[in-house]
């Protein structure tokens, strides 16, 4: 149990940010100044979560996975999600960092469906997608998540 709890926190990245959480989700989200694609419905409907400034701890896996194993992943390193704010914040902070640690975060809607905030570089271009989905992560994302 040690071991397993000594390589999932082994490979970790701290960012701290400092968010703006009266804007709009989608000023949020043209703030970070890359190619939009996105649903929405899912953009308006984002948790905005809560702190102005905010630790921020990403992880990588190397493995696909399912949101609800992450959920397990994030438990154990003593972590929830991020909420979109706090990891678009880290993106618009440093807009390269994405480019070396895609970087996401995940929520489930109203109808418990999961939903996803990612940062990528695709084709050439920064990239930030919004959408929901029920498959599997693969293993180049680095996942954001907050202390409990």
């Amino acid at each position: 149990m040690v071991r397993k709890y000594v390589e999932a926190v082994s490979n970790t990245i701290v960012r701290c940010a400092r968010v703006n959480r009266q804007r709009s989700p989608r000023e949020m989200l043209d703030a970070t100044g890359r190619k939009q694609c996105t649903n929405s419905g899912v953009v308006e409907a984002m948790p905005r979560g809560e702190d102005e400034e905010t630790e921020i701890f990403f992880f990588q896996l190397g493995l696909e996975i399912s949101d609800a194993d992450l959920e397990k992943e994030y438990a154990l390193r003593g972590l929830v999600a991020a909420d979109p704010y706090s990891l678009a914040a880290v993106n618009e902070a440093d807009p390269a960092f994405a480019d070396a640690y895609p970087n996401s975060t995940h929520w489930k809607d109203s109808a418990d469906t999961w939903c996803y905030l990612a940062f990528d570089r695709w084709r050439g271009g920064r990239v930030v997608d919004v959408d929901r989905d029920d498959g599997v992560w693969d293993g180049h994302w680095w996942f954001a998540g907050l202390r409990k």
